[in-house]
């Protein structure tokens, strides 16, 4: 799934190609939109908002979009062949005279009045790639994540609700760096602040890469510490990597973890 350093980029580069310009396409493909047509607006900005994309428009309207698990935004020039995928994977058009924006495979698509945002991203906790992030966005992140002391740390900062941008990948490699296991309870955080101060610098400091690198060594396969790195030895101590699903039924995902440098509680034990 898209992280929010994705997305940060991806509203980025849909910025720098629509921004500013008259649509001259519009074509929206799911059936509750199949009739609206942005021709001729201008679009004002492109912005993220945790793992969401605010896409706002001339006449006071946003469309709304998320990426889910695989989906994208793809930009070409006039005349360039599309590749995203498959037609049918297609669920959004937006193109200006110098470039096309292609969304697939977006699980989220609403066109909405951008006063009334909040209701697509009201729920959110503060956005970690917010350019004023300020000392009240740490605190009341850390007051979000401590809220329901009994929760694992693996799934307290997946959850958008408390923090917005952290995904699959920088919650496994959050939890090696500090040294904790995700499965320890919320109330025994040696430092929640420690915790969301970590996870912004991760996701600022890769925003602007093509590359993922929570290592600070950007050579291939050398930089993350342990996610997707299951059965390998831990870069620190040696021992093997471990993997486990994590969350509740239906919403689990893999998480990595060393068990020594991670030391705590582990993954309930499987039952056949």
């Amino acid at each position: 799934m898209p992280e929010g350093d994705t997305v940060w980029r991806t509203a980025r580069h849909l910025h720098r190609a629509l921004a500013d310009e008259p649509l001259v396409r519009s074509d929206l493909r799911v059936p509750r939109l199949a009739t609206v047509d942005l021709t001729g607006r201008r679009v004002i900005e492109v912005v993220p908002r945790g793992k969401h994309l605010l896409t706002r428009v001339e006449g006071g309207l946003t469309l709304h979009s998320h990426l889910g698990m695989d989906g994208a935004w793809r930009i070409y020039a006039p005349g360039e062949r599309w590749h995203g995928g498959p037609q049918h994977q297609i669920r959004a058009v937006l193109a200006n005279a110098a470039h096309t924006a292609v969304g697939y495979r977006l699980p989220a698509l609403d066109l909405l009045r951008t006063a009334d945002e909040s209701s697509v991203v009201g729920h959110l906790g503060p956005d970690l790639l917010a350019p004023d992030w300020s000392r009240d966005d740490q605190e009341e992140a850390v007051r979000r994540l401590l809220g329901d002391p009994v929760r694992t740390v693996g799934e307290a900062v997946l959850d958008q609700r408390n923090l917005a941008g952290v995904g699959n990948v920088y919650k496994s490699e959050l939890c090696f760096m500090l040294r904790l296991s995700p499965w320890l309870p919320v109330a025994e955080l040696p430092s929640a602040e420690r915790l969301v101060a970590l996870a912004r610098k991760l996701l600022d400091v890769n925003k602007a890469r093509t590359t993922r690198v929570t290592t600070a060594d950007p050579r291939i396969d050398h930089q993350l510490w342990v996610y997707g790195r299951a059965g390998r030895s831990c870069r620190r101590c040696g021992t093997p990597i471990r993997v486990a699903d994590q969350g509740p039924a239906g919403q689990e995902r893999p998480t990595y973890w060393c068990p020594h440098c991670q030391t705590g509680p582990g993954p309930a034990p499987t039952t056949n």
